[in-house]
């Protein structure tokens, strides 16, 4: 997307302002952070209830992410024309929307009304993460505005850690007890029936919260000063992608999102596995914010890292970290292959920003076109996920474990790449 902050000036007339705006900020992210993780838990759920297989249920994630490629642009639009606050508060409303739309689907008992109102809701969170991402860096000092980024992403992390428990409990709930195979007729319409109204209720709670955070944006709408400027996208956006260090980071940024949205998306399957944790569909929906949690505990510790070691090199040791936890999950049997896949969330949680500074450094004047595109390149969670499920429909779950691994050894090779910072590494003869 391109960036807005290119082409409006920004500022709060006091400094108190300026904190409210910033807590306003933290708060998105801690929103649109748990709604996220919340697929973990809706997947198994949707899964069971008809009877899909694996691929057909990670097609959740794909009419999620698929949001990032459709609305990123037009959202970014919007703030060059109306701002960020008002911005901020169309795309709490269409989450709302998108909450709302899991009445209908579950008065309708299908998968494809549940996959609509997922995408309305995963539109409305771009639109609000669009507005996110840019304003927490300028609501400050430019040399403080990585501490903020990092302090902001770490309000996301406590959302994905803490919305799939009490999802567990809400989504799944008692149901998760009774076995749906051994359900016909009237009790199996009936079971139906209860189990999306948990589905839905939990998602009604979601829109009355939304609606009032909008309410609150409003009326707050006017705390930032913003100076716009109409500017329109041209032919130069996707610009950046010859540059073969950026084009490289973009393809990372499309496997790593995909890899860790695929992960998330088998956890409870995985574990539900008699020769994993073999445990029962809540139980197991309670181990996710483990995975998410560790990016949460990650986040710091790798922030003292990334000052002392290059992050190239520590991208590279994450990611093959990552693969050898995979390896290892999938060779083994019992807690051991349970929690080595979660513990792959601690590594998760330095990739993405590394591999986002590591493939805009030294852009330049380009390096708003480039966050457009590594924004796009989100939709990776869109597609590897259903590959994933599609292969662990052939295969089993662990042998699908290989998707996400040959992800991540790309990614491995991006930080060997990237290791050098840009000019330096331009500066340096190639070696023949």
């Amino acid at each position: 997307m391109p960036n807005p902050t290119q082409s409006a000036g920004i500022s709060a007339s006091t400094s108190g302002e300026t904190g409210s705006l910033r807590l306003f900020v933290f708060a998105l992210f801690f929103i649109f952070g748990g709604i996220t993780s919340l697929n973990d838990v809706l997947i198994p759920k949707l899964r069971e209830l008809f009877t899909l297989s694996y691929g057909q249920a990670m097609l959740v994630q794909s009419a999620f992410f698929a949001a990032y490629f459709v609305i990123s642009l037009p959202a970014a639009g919007l703030v060059r024309r109306v701002g960020y606050m008002r911005t901020a508060v169309v795309g709490l409303l269409c989450m709302t929307a998108g909450c709302l739309l899991f009445v209908p689907a579950s008065a309708y008992g299908l998968f494809g009304p549940f996959l609509a109102a997922i995408f309305v809701l995963a539109a409305g969170i771009t639109t609000v993460q669009v507005v996110a991402n840019p304003l927490i860096s300028l609501l400050g000092p430019a040399s403080s505005a990585s501490s903020r980024l990092t302090f902001a992403q770490a309000f996301n992390s406590l959302g994905t850690t803490i919305f799939p428990y009490f999802g567990a409990i809400l989504i799944l709930g008692e149901l998760a007890a009774v076995d749906r195979s051994q359900l016909a007729g009237e009790a199996l319409l009936a079971y139906t029936q209860e189990a999306t109204s948990a589905v839905k209720h939990a998602y009604m709670g979601l829109a009355a919260a939304l609606v009032v955070i909008a309410l609150a944006v409003w009326q707050a709408r006017n705390l930032l000063r913003e100076a716009q400027e109409d500017h329109a996208t041209d032919g130069s956006t996707f610009g950046p992608l010859r540059h073969p260090r950026f084009a490289f980071g973009a393809l990372c940024i499309f496997l790593y999102v995909g890899a860790e949205v695929a992960i998330g998306s088998v956890i409870v399957n995985y574990l539900m596995q008699p020769g994993v944790l073999g445990l029962a569909l809540t139980d197991a929906g309670k181990h996710v914010p483990y995975y998410w949690g560790g990016a949460l505990v990650g986040r710091f510790l790798g922030t003292y890292l990334l000052r002392i070691i290059a992050p190239g090199k520590v991208l590279a040791g994450a990611a093959s970290i990552a693969i050898s936890l995979l390896a290892v999950s999938g060779l083994s049997s019992g807690a051991l292959s349970g929690y080595s896949l979660l513990l792959i969330g601690l590594f998760n949680s330095i990739m993405f920003p590394t591999i986002f500074t590591l493939a805009s450094e030294g852009l330049g004047d380009e390096t708003a076109q480039g966050s457009g595109i590594l924004c796009v390149a989100i939709v990776g969670g869109a597609i590897v996920p259903p590959l994933t499920g599609v292969v662990a429909d052939w295969t089993g779950l662990k042998p699908a474990l290989w998707v996400p691994a040959l992800c991540y050894a790309v990614i491995v090779a991006f930080g060997v790449y990237a290791r050098r910072p840009r000019a330096a590494a331009a500066a340096t003869p190639r070696e023949s």
